[in-house]
């Protein structure tokens, strides 16, 4: 029951072509691939099928509806190529909760009409933009699917380090309910560090500690299933730049080392039930 480890094709940029990103993610050993329609449309989607084809990767969509309606054709095409689940960053975000419940209700029944899983991210500048008014989202629907990205809610929260008790209770609601999880580490006023720098340690521990917590959650709701767990290690301006413009780090030897990091402590997980 090994974890199931996927890469971003967003985070493969800049490469040479498409094809030699899908031989290198696949040739590390990665089960699939993650397809963001935030950086293509589903046009430019549809020509990486016969790439998911060639290598026998497995395709993850993530949507970025713009309309209520707007998420039915990434249903479809996810239900083409076969994905396990859509991700979903709603780019319809009303300001209140209340408003931002029946449109979460609705994308849920579209996707059950069309027979795909789909997952809500914790994410920014979306439906789910703030760690508030998402735990009060999840409050009022109990079956509501989250995909965890916790970085986008350290740098929204501007979490002081270390976190508070309450800030961890917070965290931990959310982690309680994940389905998936994503790789990236942040701190308060940083979306995406740099892994190695010593600086940054203490926020690698808290991610780290993190998707522990959730894979253990995950362990004890699913026995004998593996959870989905993204490297999405963004290009320029996710990642950090010098005044030459060139990034601060390796980002695709960061993204092996978020995929041995997940994979051990899922391992640790698995063995100690």
């Amino acid at each position: 029951m090994d974890l199931r480890v996927f890469q971003s094709l967003w985070a493969m940029q800049p490469y040479d072509d498409i094809g030699t990103a899908f031989d290198r993610v696949k040739d590390a050993g990665f089960e699939g691939m993650a397809i963001d329609l935030g950086a293509s449309d589903v046009a430019t989607a549809m020509t990486t099928l016969p790439h998911f084809e060639r290598t026998g990767l497995t395709p993850l969509i993530v949507a970025f509806p713009k309309s209520v309606v707007g998420l039915r054709e990434t249903l479809v095409m996810a239900r083409d190529f076969g994905a396990p689940f859509v991700v979903v960053i709603g780019q319809v975000f009303p300001l209140t909760v209340e408003g931002a419940i029946p449109i979460i209700r609705r994308w849920m029944d579209m996707a059950d009409e069309e027979g795909v899983s789909i997952q809500f991210e914790t994410h920014r500048n979306c439906i789910t933009n703030d760690l508030f008014a998402m735990l009060s989202l999840m409050d009022a629907i109990p079956d509501m699917p989250i995909c965890a990205d916790l970085s986008h809610y350290v740098v929204d929260r501007e979490f002081w380090y270390p976190l508070s008790d309450f800030d961890r209770g917070l965290v931990s609601r959310v982690l309680a309910r994940a389905s998936s999880f994503q790789g990236r580490v942040a701190s308060r006023q940083q979306i995406q560090l740099p892994l190695a720098f010593p600086q940054h340690r203490k926020w690698v521990d808290l991610f780290e500690g993190w998707w522990e917590e959730g894979f253990r959650n995950w362990h004890r709701r699913h026995p004998g299933e593996a959870p989905v767990f993204l490297c999405e290690l963004g290009p320029p301006e996710y990642a950090m730049t010098g005044a030459d413009g060139m990034e601060l780090s390796d980002r695709w030897a960061e993204a092996l080392v978020l995929r041995d990091t997940a994979r051990a402590i899922w391992a640790r997980v698995v063995a100690e039930g």
